[in-house]
């Protein structure tokens, strides 16, 4: 039996890539959300996957809607 899995390497390689075209460095995103540059740092590595909680902080703090950035992760998945 199939059971899908999110990656969360992808996850955090949309969200970076998002951040650098926004010409955002971590630790002014990491602000902006209101979380720790580490924790971001861990989202983009992949070592962590966000909350959903954190995961719309970020996408406010980018100023892109959540589902776009779902979108571009299920492209990769």
């Amino acid at each position: 039996m199939y059971v899908p899995t999110l990656d969360g390497v992808t996850v955090g390689e949309v969200i970076a890539r998002f951040r650098k075209e926004k010409g955002i460095s971590q630790e002014v995103l990491s602000g902006l959300a209101d979380i720790g540059r580490t924790h971001l740092s861990a989202i983009e590595r992949g070592g962590r996957k966000p909350t959903l909680e954190t995961f719309y902080r970020i996408c406010c703090a980018l100023d892109v809607k959540m589902e776009t950035v779902i979108r571009e992760i299920e492209k990769r998945i």
